[in-house]
């Protein structure tokens, strides 16, 4: 979970958000290199004060800032591909959830089990809990498990978010959107409702918790 003095990411808690991380920093190199070659060139164009009056043309010159910025973009938009892709690929997944978005909080169901399904609000924070971010019923997923995501709206609409798993789906009334998601590690996930849904848009937070699968078959037969 991110932290208020905090400028970088969230730490990953699923291998699509490594990868996500991953290509933000080849974006990040290739930003850099490209600001230092601009400044290198603008600064020498105002300290250079020689000019050559009889050069009209220069196909060189020309070929390579054609070729350069192609294959910059080359280089930039394989990886952006490969991931776009990776993330809509949902093959054989070994359950599925479903979260239900309503004004202000959220019903999780368990399709597979029996149709488990509760609601989630948000709690109070005089208890020494994360402010705006702990909710009274958690949604309990096994971790190292490839998870069908399924997300929708009862009224307007939502947005299922956990940052630290680089998952965004939207939630909208009449439609089922889904994603994949894979949690490595235990703990807890923290995220919320990213997008404005009304008054309380900021008072439905997301707690998931990513637990061994031998617990979470273990909570699911309480």
């Amino acid at each position: 979970m991110t932290t208020w003095p905090s400028i970088y990411l969230q730490d990953s808690n699923s291998p699509l958000m490594e990868q996500l991380i991953f290509f933000h920093d080849h974006i990040m190199m290739i930003l850099m290199m490209i600001v230092t070659t601009v400044s290198y060139i603008i600064i020498m164009l105002i300290f250079n004060i020689n000019t050559d009056r009889n050069m009209l043309e220069g196909q060189m010159i020309e070929l390579i800032w054609t070729v350069t910025p192609a294959m910059t973009l080359f280089f930039i938009a394989t990886p952006s591909l490969r991931l776009l892709y990776l993330m809509d690929e949902i093959n054989n997944p070994m359950m599925t959830t479903k979260a239900m978005g309503h004004q202000w909080y959220w019903t999780y169901e368990y399709s597979d089990f029996d149709d488990t399904e509760f609601d989630s609000y948000m709690i109070n924070s005089e208890n020494n809990n994360f402010r705006l971010l702990d909710v009274d019923n958690r949604m309990v997923l096994p971790s190292n498990t490839f998870i069908r995501m399924i997300v929708t709206s009862m009224d307007v609409i939502h947005s299922w978010t956990l940052p630290s798993t680089g998952v965004k789906i939207d939630g909208t009334p009449g439609r089922l959107n889904q994603a994949s998601l894979m949690l490595n590690r235990n703990g807890l996930i923290y995220g919320q409702c990213s997008e404005i849904c009304g008054t309380n848009h900021s008072f439905m937070p997301i707690v998931v918790e990513s637990v061994p699968i031998n617990n979470f078959i273990k909570w699911m037969m309480k």
